[in-house]
């Protein structure tokens, strides 16, 4: 299994998720990366059938667990329950897994349920695995989010805290369909018809073995110094919050690698670093309004490209 194979995968999932090549790559960059993926907007625009579909090109195991204002922690890790004994077996509490015990979880409208219910979802992303009740539970090797979240302005929701946010290397908005997209997407009944067609074009050992190249991707001095300048930038600039974390810088690094993987080649250009940074950064400086620009643009004005 070669980075060849990229191509086809993104080609499949437009197959299906039509007008958002964009977006798909930039999917598949996150999930060769090991990073997790927010998408922001309205309902109806797709979300979903990006995620299921992704999962099905590349042979995933899939789950949604749609948040609401009165889930729990429990609702999405799992919990123990109280087991009686019987025919010689002992009593004892017995771990039922929640459905985050999967390969691609869509976290569907996350800001909807309340703060200690995101939390819940830290440690997987981060560490792989959940904590109950004292024992640890390792989830699959190949884990990949995509949460979506409703625009703060409506009715229910709750703002993502900035530990939840940096969890997620990229954030992204899918925006309306042009014209003509809309009017095939119309006739042919949309993507979500054509869900049970999707074959596979990897399989998990596939996947894993396109990370291992990812990570293997080569990052020059100068390359990872522009990456260092940014980061510096990013905590001098006064319109920001804060600047971004060296994790951020990590992110940063892996989501170039594997930016470059897709485009076939074994080294990090500039361009793959300015490609990625726009959906990386602006969810983690908190921009306060500048004259229509995004963060990304204000630092890439100021850092000189090597």
């Amino acid at each position: 299994m070669d980075a060849t194979i990229c191509p086809s995968i993104i080609d499949r999932t437009a197959s299906v998720v039509v007008g958002q090549r964009p977006a798909i790559r930039k999917a598949l960059t996150c999930i060769l990366a090991g990073g997790h993926l927010l998408i922001e907007d309205l309902p109806g625009l797709g979300k979903t059938t990006l995620a299921h579909t992704l999962a099905q090109v590349l042979g995933l195991s899939f789950k949604r667990v749609q948040f609401t204002a009165d889930m729990l922690p429990a609702d999405v890790v799992g919990s123990s329950i109280f087991q009686p004994g019987g025919a010689g077996a002992p009593s004892g509490f017995r771990f039922v897994p929640g459905p985050v015990f999967t390969q691609m979880l869509l976290a569907d409208e996350i800001n909807r349920a309340p703060p200690k219910v995101q939390s819940a979802l830290l440690e997987a992303m981060e560490e792989r695995q959940v904590t109950v009740d004292g024992k640890r539970y390792p989830l699959p090797a190949v884990f990949f989010v995509i949460a979506t979240q409703n625009p703060l302005d409506q009715a229910g929701t709750y703002p993502l805290p900035e530990s939840q946010l940096d969890r997620f290397a990229m954030v992204i908005r899918l925006g309306y369909p042009d014209a003509q997209t809309e009017r095939e997407m119309l006739l042919s009944g949309g993507g979500r018809a054509h869900l049970n067609e999707v074959e596979p074009v990897v399989d998990v050992e596939g996947l894993q073995h396109l990370r291992a190249q990812a990570a293997r991707v080569h990052v020059a001095d100068r390359i990872a110094g522009y990456v260092q300048s940014l980061l510096a930038a990013s905590r001098q600039a006064p319109e920001f919050r804060v600047g971004l974390s060296p994790r951020a810088g990590l992110t940063l690094l892996n989501l170039s690698r594997a930016w470059a993987l897709i485009d076939q080649r074994d080294h990090v250009l500039p361009d793959d670093v300015q490609a990625v940074l726009p959906d990386l950064v602006n969810h983690r400086v908190g921009l306060d309004g500048h004259d229509g620009r995004d963060a990304a643009d204000l630092l890439l004005e100021r850092v000189p490209t090597p």
